[in-house]
């Protein structure tokens, strides 16, 4: 498609006519597409299945350190778990939390314990305070900023920038403001811009001066070992970072299994300072006696060791990698020529950041839902569903067969060229 600053208004028309002949040719197929979130498809849980096998006598239910797990016992995960875990974390096994199936329960527990009692070193509970304040690079992730506004936290956005959040931005937020009193990052192919923090980056924010004594990076690491190439990005070790900078405490790390194995039966799991986890778990211990000991078990069996789980990810990277590769090749055909229309190419995670032009992204998405085609809602990938440039779309490329996603970005891509032509017949009237 030519460079529309070139049309005159009757082009336009012209033009604009012809693609709504395409939408509508769409429209009356009542299709059913999602890429509303970022879920593993049925080859991919299939991968899995032999997992489900491996605990089957009396003698398979047993720890390495002897222990039967079918008793009560392992507030913070059996040995097992725990030593695996933090190799792939790389962590020790003493700075490692076990959980159960889903981080982003963790997550809300440290945030509400928090809020509660404090974190360790607090002066006072975080709800005794005047306020409460968390940075929020964006484009992130939304269930991050739901905690947030659940416990009336306060959420203040920064920009993500190629090699992360604009760490000018922090620090000169966190060194200023009391009351901010963490960051939310997901620092490896980022949700929703695939983006990996550099060195620097993480250097910055292990070592930067905070108001708060008590300030906390919640370290969502969920694509830690999720790439899509042979050549991953590499991300610095935020703990070894923290400690050196003397800030052995400041930081949460979370992690699971969710989009390894099974996301609705996988196994979750934080580390930090020791000082962190005895203090958190002196909580944990009034709420629960511990977690699923046989679903932490049997991941350890069935994932083996680093190379196991290397290559199980490459089987996901397979099945993966093709469906991200005909997103951007379809971006590209369509989009291409449009330089108000930009999108990020990861090298792991699970989605594809498309920006429209200022002020599209909200018709654009209800436009292709028009078609069958489900999208993050927009706005969903910035603190209370407010994307300020309304420019942003996640796409979410995994769940879908080929076929299908090949027809919803085909959609998407001719709902971006409609509202992008519209705005420019407005414009040339």
């Amino acid at each position: 498609m030519s460079d529309l600053e070139t049309l005159g208004a009757a082009e336009l028309k012209t033009r604009l006519a012809s693609l709504k002949e395409k939408f509508d040719a769409f429209k009356h197929q009542n299709l059913s597409l999602n890429m509303a979130r970022g879920k593993p498809c049925p080859e991919q849980l299939d991968l899995s299945m032999d997992m489900l096998g491996l605990l089957k006598t009396k003698d398979d239910l047993k720890d390495s350190n002897g222990n039967d797990i079918r008793n009560y016992g392992g507030l913070d995960g059996i040995p097992d778990a725990k030593t695996f875990f933090a190799e792939m974390l790389e962590v020790s096994p003493k700075e490692i939390l076990i959980g159960g199936n889903s981080s982003l329960n963790i997550m809300h527990d440290t945030l509400s314990m928090a809020m509660f009692h404090g974190v360790y070193g607090s002066p006072a509970p975080w709800s005794k305070l005047p306020s409460v304040k968390f940075i929020c690079p964006s484009p992130g992730y939304d269930r991050h900023f739901a905690i947030c506004e659940q416990l009336n936290i306060g959420m203040v956005v920064v920009d993500m920038l190629d090699d992360g959040p604009d760490m000018d931005q922090v620090e000169k937020l966190a060194g200023s403001d009391p009351s901010i009193k963490g960051i939310w990052c997901v620092p490896k192919y980022s949700n929703p811009d695939g983006i990996t923090y550099s060195d620097e980056v993480v250097d910055r924010l292990a070592g930067m001066e905070t108001a708060a004594a008590d300030f906390r990076i919640f370290w969502d690491n969920a694509y830690i070992v999720h790439h899509l190439t042979d050549r991953p990005d590499l991300l610095k070790n935020i703990m070894k970072a923290c400690s050196a900078a003397g800030h052995p405490d400041r930081v949460f790390m979370y992690s699971s299994t969710s989009k390894v194995t099974f996301p609705g039966a996988g196994v979750a799991m934080m580390a930090s300072s020791e000082n962190n986890l005895n203090f958190f778990k002196k909580q944990l211990s009034v709420q629960t006696i511990g977690p699923d000991k046989f679903n932490q078990l049997r991941h350890v069996r069935f994932l083996k060791d680093r190379d196991t789980l290397k290559a199980h990810m490459r089987k996901h990277a397979a099945i993966l990698k093709p469906k991200f590769d005909t997103v951007l090749k379809i971006l590209e055909s369509e989009l291409g020529d449009k330089k108000e229309v930009s999108w990020h190419k990861p090298n792991g995670g699970y989605f594809i950041s498309l920006n429209t032009p200022d002020g599209c992204a909200k018709e654009v998405v209800a436009m292709a839902a028009e078609a069958g085609v489900t999208l993050t809602p927009a706005g969903a990938t910035f603190p209370y569903g407010n994307d300020p440039r309304d420019r942003n779309i996640r796409i979410a490329p995994s769940f879908p067969s080929l076929s299908e996603l090949t027809t919803a970005i085909k959609i998407l891509c001719l709902c971006i060229e409609i509202v992008i032509m519209k705005k420019s017949l407005s414009r040339e009237l």
